[in-house]
Protein backbone atom coordinates (compact mmCIF):
# COMPACT_ATOMS: atom_id res chain seq x y z
CA UNK A 1 0.00 0.00 0.00
CA UNK A 2 2.68 2.46 0.91
CA UNK A 3 4.46 1.76 -2.15
CA UNK A 4 1.85 2.64 -4.23
CA UNK A 5 0.77 5.82 -2.67
CA UNK A 6 4.03 6.69 -3.45
CA UNK A 7 3.92 6.07 -7.11
CA UNK A 8 0.98 8.21 -7.25
CA UNK A 9 2.51 11.00 -5.39
CA UNK A 10 5.57 10.99 -7.70
CA UNK A 11 3.19 10.71 -10.82
CA UNK A 12 0.97 13.95 -9.60
CA UNK A 13 4.26 15.96 -8.92
CA UNK A 14 5.86 14.89 -12.25
CA UNK A 15 3.19 17.49 -13.85
CA UNK A 16 4.48 20.47 -12.03
CA UNK A 17 3.52 22.64 -9.39
CA UNK A 18 0.93 24.87 -9.60
CA UNK A 19 1.55 28.62 -9.42
CA UNK A 20 -0.97 28.79 -6.79
CA UNK A 21 1.25 26.67 -4.72
CA UNK A 22 4.36 28.23 -5.21
CA UNK A 23 6.32 30.52 -2.95
CA UNK A 24 7.77 33.51 -4.62
CA UNK A 25 10.18 35.73 -2.92
CA UNK A 26 9.96 39.88 -4.49
CA UNK A 27 13.32 40.91 -4.20
CA UNK A 28 14.43 44.26 -5.07
CA UNK A 29 18.30 45.63 -4.13
CA UNK A 30 19.49 49.29 -4.08
CA UNK A 31 23.46 49.65 -4.59
CA UNK A 32 26.26 52.19 -4.39
CA UNK A 33 26.46 51.56 -8.55
CA UNK A 34 29.67 49.79 -8.55
CA UNK A 35 29.92 46.17 -10.29
CA UNK A 36 28.27 43.51 -8.55
CA UNK A 37 31.86 42.03 -7.88
CA UNK A 38 31.75 44.68 -5.04
CA UNK A 39 28.39 43.80 -3.20
CA UNK A 40 28.09 47.08 -2.77
CA UNK A 41 24.54 46.55 -1.74
CA UNK A 42 22.86 49.34 0.44
CA UNK A 43 19.41 48.04 1.08
CA UNK A 44 17.34 44.74 0.77
CA UNK A 45 13.83 44.87 0.57
CA UNK A 46 11.42 42.07 -0.25
CA UNK A 47 7.70 40.28 -0.50
CA UNK A 48 6.84 36.77 0.26
CA UNK A 49 3.83 36.06 -1.95
CA UNK A 50 1.81 32.73 -2.64
CA UNK A 51 -1.29 32.07 -3.94
CA UNK A 52 -2.23 35.65 -4.01
CA UNK A 53 -1.00 36.53 -0.80
CA UNK A 54 1.45 38.73 0.66
CA UNK A 55 3.20 36.02 3.79
CA UNK A 56 5.53 38.54 5.19
CA UNK A 57 8.25 41.45 3.93
CA UNK A 58 11.22 42.17 4.79
CA UNK A 59 13.34 45.15 4.75
CA UNK A 60 16.89 46.48 6.02
CA UNK A 61 19.77 48.77 5.19
CA UNK A 62 22.97 47.86 4.54
CA UNK A 63 26.30 49.25 5.46
CA UNK A 64 28.52 49.06 2.19
CA UNK A 65 32.01 49.12 2.14
CA UNK A 66 32.23 51.96 0.23
CA UNK A 67 30.78 55.32 0.21
CA UNK A 68 27.71 56.10 -1.93
CA UNK A 69 28.29 58.66 -4.49
CA UNK A 70 26.20 61.74 -4.41
CA UNK A 71 24.31 61.42 -7.71
CA UNK A 72 23.19 57.47 -6.65
CA UNK A 73 21.98 59.55 -2.74
CA UNK A 74 19.58 61.96 -5.18
CA UNK A 75 18.23 58.76 -6.96
CA UNK A 76 17.10 56.50 -3.97
CA UNK A 77 17.31 58.89 -1.36
CA UNK A 78 19.40 56.64 0.39
CA UNK A 79 22.74 58.89 2.30
CA UNK A 80 25.68 57.67 3.84
CA UNK A 81 24.72 58.84 7.34
CA UNK A 82 21.24 56.88 6.79
CA UNK A 83 23.77 53.69 6.25
CA UNK A 84 26.51 54.62 8.95
CA UNK A 85 24.53 52.70 11.89
CA UNK A 86 23.22 49.96 9.81
CA UNK A 87 24.51 46.17 9.58
CA UNK A 88 27.12 45.08 7.62
CA UNK A 89 26.32 42.81 4.60
CA UNK A 90 27.67 39.75 7.01
CA UNK A 91 25.33 40.66 9.31
CA UNK A 92 22.20 41.38 6.59
CA UNK A 93 22.52 38.86 4.48
CA UNK A 94 21.99 35.46 6.73
CA UNK A 95 18.63 36.99 7.83
CA UNK A 96 17.39 37.73 4.49
CA UNK A 97 18.25 34.13 3.18
CA UNK A 98 16.15 32.91 5.87
CA UNK A 99 13.54 35.10 5.37
CA UNK A 100 13.34 33.97 1.78
CA UNK A 101 13.68 30.18 2.53
CA UNK A 102 15.37 29.42 -1.15
CA UNK A 103 16.55 26.38 0.50
CA UNK A 104 13.09 25.49 0.95
CA UNK A 105 11.86 25.53 -2.28
CA UNK A 106 10.77 29.45 -2.34
CA UNK A 107 11.54 31.19 -5.66
CA UNK A 108 13.21 34.20 -6.45
CA UNK A 109 11.93 37.00 -8.58
CA UNK A 110 12.80 40.47 -9.74
CA UNK A 111 12.71 42.89 -12.03
CA UNK A 112 15.57 42.90 -14.33
CA UNK A 113 16.68 39.94 -12.43
CA UNK A 114 20.20 39.27 -13.58
CA UNK A 115 20.97 42.41 -11.61
CA UNK A 116 20.10 41.40 -8.25
CA UNK A 117 21.27 38.22 -8.75
CA UNK A 118 24.26 38.95 -9.50
CA UNK A 119 24.87 40.86 -6.74
CA UNK A 120 23.65 38.10 -4.23
CA UNK A 121 26.07 35.79 -5.59
CA UNK A 122 29.02 38.41 -5.04
CA UNK A 123 27.59 38.77 -1.44
CA UNK A 124 27.56 34.98 -0.88
CA UNK A 125 31.10 34.62 -1.95
CA UNK A 126 31.98 37.32 0.06
CA UNK A 127 30.29 36.62 3.35
CA UNK A 128 31.97 32.96 2.67
CA UNK A 129 28.38 31.53 2.41
CA UNK A 130 27.16 29.15 -0.91
CA UNK A 131 24.48 30.71 -3.05
CA UNK A 132 21.44 28.71 -2.63
CA UNK A 133 20.48 28.72 -6.45
CA UNK A 134 17.10 29.37 -6.56
CA UNK A 135 14.41 29.10 -9.51
CA UNK A 136 14.59 32.70 -10.58
CA UNK A 137 11.72 34.49 -12.08
CA UNK A 138 12.30 37.86 -14.27
CA UNK A 139 9.37 40.04 -14.21
CA UNK A 140 11.21 42.05 -17.47
CA UNK A 141 10.92 38.77 -18.75
CA UNK A 142 7.82 38.12 -18.98
CA UNK A 143 6.56 41.96 -20.03
CA UNK A 144 8.75 41.38 -23.10
CA UNK A 145 6.38 38.88 -23.86
CA UNK A 146 3.21 39.71 -22.52
CA UNK A 147 2.87 43.73 -22.70
CA UNK A 148 2.27 45.51 -26.43
CA UNK A 149 4.29 47.81 -27.26
CA UNK A 150 1.00 49.93 -27.75
CA UNK A 151 0.41 48.89 -23.53
CA UNK A 152 3.52 50.78 -22.54
CA UNK A 153 6.31 52.11 -24.11
CA UNK A 154 9.15 50.36 -22.59
CA UNK A 155 9.31 47.24 -19.15
CA UNK A 156 10.57 49.57 -17.23
CA UNK A 157 8.92 48.68 -13.48
CA UNK A 158 7.38 52.42 -13.56
CA UNK A 159 6.09 52.16 -16.76
CA UNK A 160 4.48 48.58 -15.95
CA UNK A 161 3.12 49.77 -12.26
CA UNK A 162 1.31 53.24 -13.78
CA UNK A 163 -0.05 50.27 -16.53
CA UNK A 164 -1.14 47.88 -14.17
CA UNK A 165 -2.13 50.47 -11.38
CA UNK A 166 0.34 48.77 -8.73
CA UNK A 167 -0.87 49.92 -5.15
CA UNK A 168 2.87 51.22 -4.32
CA UNK A 169 4.41 53.30 -6.72
CA UNK A 170 8.11 52.64 -7.38
CA UNK A 171 10.52 55.26 -5.90
CA UNK A 172 13.77 53.69 -5.94
CA UNK A 173 13.24 52.70 -2.78
CA UNK A 174 13.85 48.34 -2.06
CA UNK A 175 10.75 47.49 -0.45
CA UNK A 176 8.25 49.89 -2.23
CA UNK A 177 9.71 48.40 -5.61
CA UNK A 178 9.66 45.20 -4.88
CA UNK A 179 5.79 45.46 -3.37
CA UNK A 180 4.88 47.70 -7.11
CA UNK A 181 7.24 44.17 -8.03
CA UNK A 182 4.17 42.28 -6.88
CA UNK A 183 1.40 43.54 -8.59
CA UNK A 184 3.06 43.72 -11.57
CA UNK A 185 4.33 39.72 -11.20
CA UNK A 186 0.57 38.78 -10.46
CA UNK A 187 -1.19 40.72 -13.69
CA UNK A 188 1.36 39.12 -15.60
CA UNK A 189 0.59 35.49 -14.19
CA UNK A 190 -3.04 36.73 -15.17
CA UNK A 191 -1.92 37.04 -18.56
CA UNK A 192 -0.20 33.49 -19.03
CA UNK A 193 -3.41 31.70 -17.62
CA UNK A 194 -5.03 31.65 -21.22
CA UNK A 195 -1.32 30.42 -22.35
CA UNK A 196 -1.18 27.31 -21.07
CA UNK A 197 0.99 28.08 -18.24
CA UNK A 198 -0.48 26.64 -15.14
CA UNK A 199 2.78 25.37 -12.97
CA UNK A 200 5.83 26.84 -12.45
CA UNK A 201 7.51 24.53 -14.83
CA UNK A 202 5.61 26.16 -17.59
CA UNK A 203 6.57 29.15 -16.11
CA UNK A 204 10.33 28.58 -16.87
CA UNK A 205 9.95 27.25 -19.92
CA UNK A 206 7.38 30.51 -21.13
CA UNK A 207 10.31 32.93 -20.27
CA UNK A 208 13.11 31.04 -21.78
CA UNK A 209 11.02 31.15 -25.33
CA UNK A 210 13.78 32.09 -28.06
CA UNK A 211 13.29 34.19 -30.78
CA UNK A 212 13.95 31.96 -34.12
CA UNK A 213 16.96 33.23 -36.15
CA UNK A 214 14.70 33.43 -39.51
CA UNK A 215 12.40 35.85 -37.27
CA UNK A 216 15.08 38.06 -36.16
CA UNK A 217 16.41 38.69 -39.48
CA UNK A 218 13.09 40.00 -40.27
CA UNK A 219 13.65 42.66 -38.67
CA UNK A 220 14.64 44.86 -41.52
CA UNK A 221 11.15 45.24 -42.59
CA UNK A 222 10.66 47.58 -40.03
CA UNK A 223 12.74 50.11 -40.96
CA UNK A 224 11.96 53.20 -42.52
CA UNK A 225 8.28 52.93 -40.96
CA UNK A 226 6.75 55.79 -39.94
CA UNK A 227 6.94 56.52 -36.15
CA UNK A 228 3.36 57.56 -36.42
CA UNK A 229 -0.01 56.38 -36.28
CA UNK A 230 -1.69 54.42 -38.68
CA UNK A 231 -2.52 50.92 -40.13
CA UNK A 232 0.31 48.41 -40.70
CA UNK A 233 -0.45 45.39 -43.80
CA UNK A 234 2.33 42.54 -43.81
CA UNK A 235 2.40 41.44 -47.38
CA UNK A 236 3.94 38.23 -48.98
CA UNK A 237 5.98 37.79 -52.08
CA UNK A 238 3.02 38.24 -54.42
CA UNK A 239 2.12 41.54 -52.72
CA UNK A 240 -0.75 39.77 -51.37
CA UNK A 241 -2.02 41.41 -47.77
CA UNK A 242 -1.35 38.25 -45.12
CA UNK A 243 -2.40 40.52 -42.13
CA UNK A 244 -3.68 44.01 -41.69
CA UNK A 245 -3.67 46.00 -37.66
CA UNK A 246 -3.57 49.45 -36.51
CA UNK A 247 -1.13 50.92 -34.06
CA UNK A 248 -0.43 54.68 -32.47
CA UNK A 249 2.80 53.92 -33.34
CA UNK A 250 3.22 51.83 -36.96
CA UNK A 251 7.04 51.35 -36.55
CA UNK A 252 7.66 50.28 -33.16
CA UNK A 253 4.41 47.76 -33.32
CA UNK A 254 5.64 46.00 -36.29
CA UNK A 255 9.09 46.03 -34.51
CA UNK A 256 6.78 44.16 -32.01
CA UNK A 257 6.41 41.32 -34.19
CA UNK A 258 10.09 40.07 -34.49
CA UNK A 259 10.40 39.65 -30.64
CA UNK A 260 9.65 37.04 -27.88
CA UNK A 261 7.43 39.58 -26.85
CA UNK A 262 5.00 37.52 -30.21
CA UNK A 263 3.70 34.30 -28.81
CA UNK A 264 1.13 33.39 -31.16
CA UNK A 265 1.72 30.71 -33.38
CA UNK A 266 -0.53 32.04 -36.15
CA UNK A 267 1.36 35.49 -36.22
CA UNK A 268 4.72 33.97 -35.92
CA UNK A 269 3.74 31.42 -39.04
CA UNK A 270 2.37 34.96 -40.85
CA UNK A 271 5.91 37.28 -40.17
CA UNK A 272 7.33 33.64 -41.97
CA UNK A 273 5.66 34.35 -44.76
CA UNK A 274 5.79 38.34 -44.73
CA UNK A 275 8.50 39.98 -46.73
CA UNK A 276 7.54 43.45 -46.68
CA UNK A 277 5.08 45.90 -44.66
CA UNK A 278 3.40 48.83 -46.22
CA UNK A 279 1.91 51.67 -43.55
CA UNK A 280 -0.94 53.87 -44.01
CA UNK A 281 -0.31 56.88 -42.03
CA UNK A 282 -4.11 58.70 -40.88
CA UNK A 283 -5.02 61.50 -38.53
CA UNK A 284 -6.83 60.38 -35.88
CA UNK A 285 -7.39 56.18 -34.35
CA UNK A 286 -11.15 56.80 -35.87
CA UNK A 287 -9.79 56.87 -39.41
CA UNK A 288 -7.03 54.11 -38.28
CA UNK A 289 -10.01 51.36 -37.59
CA UNK A 290 -11.73 52.30 -40.33
CA UNK A 291 -9.09 51.30 -42.89
CA UNK A 292 -8.53 48.46 -41.28
CA UNK A 293 -12.00 47.27 -41.27
CA UNK A 294 -12.18 48.30 -45.23
CA UNK A 295 -8.82 46.52 -45.90
CA UNK A 296 -10.21 43.85 -43.99
CA UNK A 297 -13.41 43.39 -45.95
CA UNK A 298 -11.78 43.95 -49.41
CA UNK A 299 -8.76 41.46 -49.19
CA UNK A 300 -9.51 38.95 -46.47
CA UNK A 301 -6.32 38.47 -45.04
CA UNK A 302 -5.89 35.27 -43.85
CA UNK A 303 -4.62 35.84 -40.98
CA UNK A 304 -6.95 38.51 -39.87
CA UNK A 305 -10.12 36.91 -37.67
CA UNK A 306 -12.50 39.04 -37.93
CA UNK A 307 -14.35 40.82 -40.44
CA UNK A 308 -13.08 39.17 -42.96
CA UNK A 309 -16.29 38.09 -44.78
CA UNK A 310 -18.84 40.92 -44.58
CA UNK A 311 -20.80 39.81 -46.78
CA UNK A 312 -21.42 36.48 -45.31
CA UNK A 313 -24.51 37.23 -43.12
CA UNK A 314 -28.20 36.13 -42.68
CA UNK A 315 -31.05 38.64 -43.03
CA UNK A 316 -34.62 38.22 -42.20
CA UNK A 317 -37.44 39.24 -44.59
CA UNK A 318 -40.81 40.04 -44.32
CA UNK A 319 -41.88 38.49 -47.89
CA UNK A 320 -44.15 40.41 -50.00
CA UNK A 321 -46.45 37.72 -51.62
CA UNK A 322 -50.41 37.68 -50.91
CA UNK A 323 -49.69 36.14 -47.24
CA UNK A 324 -46.64 37.89 -46.14
CA UNK A 325 -44.37 35.29 -43.91
CA UNK A 326 -40.84 35.70 -42.30
CA UNK A 327 -37.80 33.86 -44.39
CA UNK A 328 -33.87 33.97 -43.74
CA UNK A 329 -31.82 35.08 -46.69
CA UNK A 330 -28.36 35.96 -47.13
CA UNK A 331 -28.68 39.13 -49.59
CA UNK A 332 -31.00 41.95 -49.38
CA UNK A 333 -32.49 42.92 -51.97
CA UNK A 334 -34.88 46.56 -53.01
CA UNK A 335 -37.93 43.98 -53.61
CA UNK A 336 -40.16 45.77 -51.46
CA UNK A 337 -39.49 43.13 -48.73
CA UNK A 338 -39.09 44.56 -44.91
CA UNK A 339 -35.26 43.82 -43.50
CA UNK A 340 -34.14 43.25 -40.37
CA UNK A 341 -30.45 42.78 -39.66
CA UNK A 342 -27.84 41.43 -40.96
CA UNK A 343 -26.92 38.54 -38.34
CA UNK A 344 -23.59 37.61 -38.58
CA UNK A 345 -25.10 33.73 -36.89
CA UNK A 346 -27.90 32.34 -38.77
CA UNK A 347 -28.52 30.59 -35.57
CA UNK A 348 -29.25 34.04 -34.12
CA UNK A 349 -31.20 35.69 -36.58
CA UNK A 350 -33.50 32.41 -36.18
CA UNK A 351 -33.84 32.96 -32.89
CA UNK A 352 -35.44 36.35 -33.19
CA UNK A 353 -37.69 34.80 -35.73
CA UNK A 354 -38.78 32.67 -33.20
CA UNK A 355 -39.17 36.16 -31.21
CA UNK A 356 -41.12 37.31 -33.39
CA UNK A 357 -43.79 34.58 -33.77
CA UNK A 358 -44.05 34.13 -30.02
CA UNK A 359 -45.70 37.48 -29.87
CA UNK A 360 -47.43 36.99 -33.28
CA UNK A 361 -49.66 34.85 -35.33
CA UNK A 362 -48.14 35.19 -38.37
CA UNK A 363 -48.07 32.25 -40.39
CA UNK A 364 -45.10 29.88 -40.65
CA UNK A 365 -45.88 27.77 -43.49
CA UNK A 366 -43.76 27.85 -46.47
CA UNK A 367 -46.37 26.65 -49.08
CA UNK A 368 -47.38 29.17 -51.52
CA UNK A 369 -50.60 30.74 -50.77
CA UNK A 370 -52.98 31.85 -53.38
CA UNK A 371 -54.59 35.38 -52.84
CA UNK A 372 -57.88 33.62 -52.92
CA UNK A 373 -57.64 30.26 -51.15
CA UNK A 374 -60.01 27.52 -52.52
CA UNK A 375 -62.44 25.42 -50.76
CA UNK A 376 -60.20 21.97 -51.92
CA UNK A 377 -57.11 23.51 -50.86
CA UNK A 378 -54.65 22.37 -47.64
CA UNK A 379 -55.93 21.96 -44.46
CA UNK A 380 -54.61 23.59 -41.56
CA UNK A 381 -51.40 22.87 -39.46
CA UNK A 382 -51.62 21.96 -35.57
CA UNK A 383 -50.46 25.69 -35.10
CA UNK A 384 -54.27 26.43 -35.74
CA UNK A 385 -55.62 24.53 -32.82
CA UNK A 386 -52.78 26.14 -30.49
CA UNK A 387 -53.70 29.98 -31.25
CA UNK A 388 -49.98 30.23 -33.13
CA UNK A 389 -51.40 30.94 -36.33
CA UNK A 390 -54.91 32.38 -38.23
CA UNK A 391 -54.64 29.69 -40.99
CA UNK A 392 -55.12 32.01 -44.36
CA UNK A 393 -54.43 29.16 -46.16
CA UNK A 394 -57.77 27.77 -45.34
CA UNK A 395 -59.51 30.59 -46.83
CA UNK A 396 -63.02 32.29 -45.25
CA UNK A 397 -64.92 29.34 -46.55
CA UNK A 398 -63.37 26.94 -43.94
CA UNK A 399 -63.49 29.87 -41.39
CA UNK A 400 -59.78 30.71 -42.03
CA UNK A 401 -58.28 34.35 -41.40
CA UNK A 402 -59.28 37.23 -43.74
CA UNK A 403 -56.73 39.06 -45.76
CA UNK A 404 -57.51 42.42 -43.20
CA UNK A 405 -57.21 40.67 -40.34
CA UNK A 406 -54.02 38.42 -41.51
CA UNK A 407 -52.36 42.32 -42.70
CA UNK A 408 -52.95 43.48 -39.20
CA UNK A 409 -50.63 40.90 -37.88
CA UNK A 410 -48.02 41.37 -41.04
CA UNK A 411 -48.56 45.58 -40.10
CA UNK A 412 -47.90 44.54 -36.24
CA UNK A 413 -44.51 42.66 -37.42
CA UNK A 414 -42.91 45.42 -39.70
CA UNK A 415 -43.80 47.59 -36.62
CA UNK A 416 -41.44 45.57 -34.61
CA UNK A 417 -38.57 45.32 -36.89
CA UNK A 418 -38.85 49.20 -37.89
CA UNK A 419 -39.88 51.59 -34.90
CA UNK A 420 -42.48 50.17 -32.13
CA UNK A 421 -42.12 47.62 -30.58
CA UNK A 422 -44.64 47.58 -27.76
CA UNK A 423 -46.57 45.15 -28.75
CA UNK A 424 -43.30 42.08 -29.02
CA UNK A 425 -42.27 43.34 -26.19
CA UNK A 426 -44.82 43.23 -23.96
CA UNK A 427 -46.49 40.19 -25.11
CA UNK A 428 -42.76 38.45 -24.56
CA UNK A 429 -42.59 39.67 -21.44
CA UNK A 430 -45.62 38.38 -20.24
CA UNK A 431 -44.97 35.15 -21.38
CA UNK A 432 -41.48 35.06 -19.65
CA UNK A 433 -43.65 35.84 -16.20
CA UNK A 434 -45.96 33.42 -16.55
CA UNK A 435 -43.42 30.68 -17.20
CA UNK A 436 -41.35 31.71 -14.43
CA UNK A 437 -44.54 31.63 -11.95
CA UNK A 438 -44.77 28.08 -13.39
CA UNK A 439 -41.52 27.31 -12.17
CA UNK A 440 -40.46 26.52 -15.99
CA UNK A 441 -36.93 28.63 -15.68
CA UNK A 442 -35.48 26.52 -18.62
CA UNK A 443 -38.27 27.52 -20.86
CA UNK A 444 -38.65 31.42 -19.33
CA UNK A 445 -34.64 31.34 -20.17
CA UNK A 446 -35.06 30.13 -23.77
CA UNK A 447 -37.90 32.44 -24.31
CA UNK A 448 -35.47 35.57 -22.96
CA UNK A 449 -33.10 34.51 -25.38
CA UNK A 450 -35.46 34.52 -28.41
CA UNK A 451 -36.69 37.82 -27.57
CA UNK A 452 -33.45 39.88 -26.56
CA UNK A 453 -31.75 38.08 -29.86
CA UNK A 454 -34.68 40.22 -31.33
CA UNK A 455 -34.71 43.37 -29.78
CA UNK A 456 -31.04 43.35 -29.81
CA UNK A 457 -30.80 43.21 -33.70
CA UNK A 458 -33.81 45.76 -34.13
CA UNK A 459 -32.16 48.42 -31.59
CA UNK A 460 -29.10 48.19 -33.46
CA UNK A 461 -30.75 48.32 -37.34
CA UNK A 462 -33.23 51.24 -35.84
CA UNK A 463 -29.81 53.74 -34.46
CA UNK A 464 -27.64 52.84 -37.62
CA UNK A 465 -30.71 53.45 -40.34
CA UNK A 466 -31.09 57.46 -39.91
CA UNK A 467 -27.26 57.43 -40.11
CA UNK A 468 -27.11 55.42 -43.34
CA UNK A 469 -29.48 57.19 -45.14
CA UNK A 470 -28.37 60.65 -44.48
CA UNK A 471 -26.46 62.30 -47.20
CA UNK A 472 -24.19 63.95 -45.25
CA UNK A 473 -23.55 64.65 -40.88
CA UNK A 474 -20.53 66.18 -39.83
CA UNK A 475 -19.58 66.40 -36.10
CA UNK A 476 -16.52 67.65 -33.60
CA UNK A 477 -14.89 66.87 -30.51
CA UNK A 478 -12.17 68.40 -28.93
CA UNK A 479 -9.01 66.67 -29.33
CA UNK A 480 -8.29 64.20 -26.81
CA UNK A 481 -4.83 63.40 -26.28
CA UNK A 482 -3.62 60.44 -27.11
CA UNK A 483 -0.20 59.12 -27.23
CA UNK A 484 1.37 58.70 -30.84
CA UNK A 485 -1.70 61.03 -32.26
CA UNK A 486 -1.45 64.71 -33.82
CA UNK A 487 -3.44 66.15 -31.01
CA UNK A 488 -4.64 69.40 -31.80
CA UNK A 489 -8.16 71.72 -31.03
CA UNK A 490 -10.85 69.98 -32.40
CA UNK A 491 -11.10 66.04 -33.81
CA UNK A 492 -13.64 66.54 -37.27
CA UNK A 493 -15.27 63.60 -38.70
CA UNK A 494 -17.62 63.86 -42.02
CA UNK A 495 -19.71 61.21 -42.39
CA UNK A 496 -21.86 60.43 -45.65
CA UNK A 497 -24.45 57.74 -46.15
CA UNK A 498 -22.73 55.90 -42.71
CA UNK A 499 -19.60 55.55 -44.18
CA UNK A 500 -16.32 57.93 -43.21
CA UNK A 501 -15.65 60.22 -46.18
CA UNK A 502 -13.31 62.15 -44.54
CA UNK A 503 -11.71 63.37 -40.83
CA UNK A 504 -8.97 66.20 -39.42
CA UNK A 505 -7.83 67.87 -36.46
CA UNK A 506 -7.46 71.26 -36.63
CA UNK A 507 -4.97 73.43 -34.96
CA UNK A 508 -5.69 74.39 -31.04
CA UNK A 509 -7.04 77.89 -31.11
CA UNK A 510 -7.64 78.03 -34.42
CA UNK A 511 -11.29 78.59 -35.82
CA UNK A 512 -12.34 75.56 -36.58
CA UNK A 513 -14.98 76.49 -39.47
CA UNK A 514 -12.39 77.02 -42.09
CA UNK A 515 -10.80 73.63 -41.88
CA UNK A 516 -14.33 71.85 -41.77
CA UNK A 517 -15.52 73.74 -45.20
CA UNK A 518 -12.47 72.48 -46.52
CA UNK A 519 -13.05 68.82 -45.43
CA UNK A 520 -16.75 69.30 -46.73
CA UNK A 521 -15.36 70.13 -50.10
CA UNK A 522 -12.48 67.27 -50.46
CA UNK A 523 -14.47 64.43 -48.60
CA UNK A 524 -14.96 61.23 -50.63
CA UNK A 525 -18.44 61.70 -52.28
CA UNK A 526 -20.56 58.56 -50.74
CA UNK A 527 -23.58 57.15 -52.55
CA UNK A 528 -26.83 56.21 -50.83
CA UNK A 529 -26.41 53.14 -49.83
CA UNK A 530 -26.64 49.69 -52.24
CA UNK A 531 -29.05 47.06 -50.73
CA UNK A 532 -27.12 44.36 -52.03
CA UNK A 533 -23.88 45.68 -50.66
CA UNK A 534 -25.34 46.75 -47.10
CA UNK A 535 -23.75 44.29 -45.02
CA UNK A 536 -20.64 45.53 -45.88
CA UNK A 537 -21.41 49.00 -44.54
CA UNK A 538 -22.74 47.83 -41.11
CA UNK A 539 -19.42 47.14 -38.96
CA UNK A 540 -18.26 50.49 -40.29
CA UNK A 541 -21.66 52.32 -39.69
CA UNK A 542 -21.70 50.98 -36.25
CA UNK A 543 -18.12 52.46 -36.00
CA UNK A 544 -18.99 55.65 -36.68
CA UNK A 545 -22.41 55.50 -34.72
CA UNK A 546 -20.31 54.29 -31.46
CA UNK A 547 -18.13 57.51 -31.90
CA UNK A 548 -20.94 60.25 -32.56
CA UNK A 549 -22.43 58.69 -29.34
CA UNK A 550 -19.25 59.45 -27.33
CA UNK A 551 -19.48 62.12 -24.51
CA UNK A 552 -18.27 65.47 -25.91
CA UNK A 553 -19.57 65.23 -29.74
CA UNK A 554 -20.70 68.12 -30.97
CA UNK A 555 -22.79 68.13 -34.55
CA UNK A 556 -22.12 70.52 -36.86
CA UNK A 557 -24.19 70.23 -39.24
CA UNK A 558 -26.88 67.23 -40.48
CA UNK A 559 -28.50 66.86 -43.92
CA UNK A 560 -31.05 64.70 -43.12
CA UNK A 561 -32.92 61.82 -45.40
CA UNK A 562 -36.97 62.88 -45.14
CA UNK A 563 -37.93 59.55 -44.72
CA UNK A 564 -35.12 58.89 -41.92
CA UNK A 565 -34.79 61.47 -39.79
CA UNK A 566 -32.18 61.08 -37.03
CA UNK A 567 -33.91 59.63 -34.31
CA UNK A 568 -34.83 56.54 -32.46
CA UNK A 569 -38.07 55.61 -32.68
CA UNK A 570 -39.81 56.28 -29.08
CA UNK A 571 -40.95 52.76 -28.72
CA UNK A 572 -38.12 51.13 -30.36
CA UNK A 573 -36.41 47.81 -29.66
CA UNK A 574 -34.05 50.20 -27.66
CA UNK A 575 -36.87 51.20 -25.37
CA UNK A 576 -38.07 47.58 -25.16
CA UNK A 577 -34.56 46.64 -24.05
CA UNK A 578 -34.42 48.74 -21.42
CA UNK A 579 -37.63 48.09 -19.74
CA UNK A 580 -36.50 44.18 -20.43
CA UNK A 581 -34.03 44.80 -17.65
CA UNK A 582 -35.13 43.32 -14.22
CA UNK A 583 -36.02 46.25 -11.97
CA UNK A 584 -36.54 48.82 -14.34
CA UNK A 585 -39.83 51.48 -14.37
CA UNK A 586 -42.67 51.09 -17.05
Amino acid sequence: MSSGTTSFQSSFEDLGRPLADVTFVVVDLETTGGPPAEAGITEIGAVKVRGGQVLGEFQTLVRPTSPIPAFVQVLTGITNRMVASAPTLRQALPAFLEFAGFDRGAVLVAHNARYDVSFLVAACGLTDRDWPKPRVVDTVVLARQLVDRDEAPNNKLGSLARLFGTVTTPDHRALNDARATVDVLHALLGRVGNRGVHTIEDLTAFAATVVSKARREKKHLAVGLPSAPGVYQFRDAAGRILYVGTSVDVHRRVSSYFTASETRPRMTEMVRAATSVVPVVCETPLEARVRELRLIAEHAPPYNRRSKTPEKVTWVKLTTDAWPRLSLVRQRREDGGDYLGPFRSARTAELAVEALHDAHPLRQCTRRIPKNPTQDGPGACVLLEIGRCGAPCLGTGRGGQDAQSYAGVVAAVRDAMHHDATTTFTRGRDRLQLLTEQQRYEEAAGARDRLEAFLHAADRSQRRAPIASAPEIVAARRSVATPGWRNGGWEVVLIRHGRLAGTCVTPRGADPMPHIAALRATGEAVPAPDAARSGLLVEETDLLLGWLEQPGVRLVSVEEDDRRPWASPVRGAGWARYHLRPGQPE
